[in-house]
């Protein structure tokens, strides 16, 4: 399958977002629906971006201060982040072309 999306917990998630690449994090939960529709979308940009940019999930309820962090209230939420900053986001379910351009955004800038 090439390249996967990393699992990113409250214990590592400071050390992947200061990254000197783009990280795109994927806040999801196993019971929430459009996550499972953006789910496979994040793991082929994984496999897209292996080497350009990171990209990882989190499973709200494994990692609660992360999402408390962040307000993250409804999901799918899709953060980018630049330096350990947000630089854009994404609430809810968007096609796959969506993510791509922000995460081209950010490789390119």
């Amino acid at each position: 399958m090439g390249h996967k999306a990393i699992e990113i917990t409250d214990a590592n998630f400071d050390e992947i977002i200061n990254s000197d690449k783009p990280v795109l994090v994927d806040f999801w939960a196993e019971w929430c629906g459009p996550c499972r529709m953006v789910g496979p979308v994040v793991e082929e940009l994984a496999g897209e971006y292996e080497g350009k940019a990171v990209i990882g999930k989190v499973d709200v309820d494994a990692n609660p201060q992360t999402s408390a962090k962040f307000g993250i209230r409804s999901i799918p939420t899709l953060l980018v982040f630049k330096n350990g900053q947000v630089v854009d986001k994404q609430v809810g379910a968007v096609p796959k072309h969506v993510l791509a351009q922000k995460l081209e955004a950010q490789v390119t800038a």
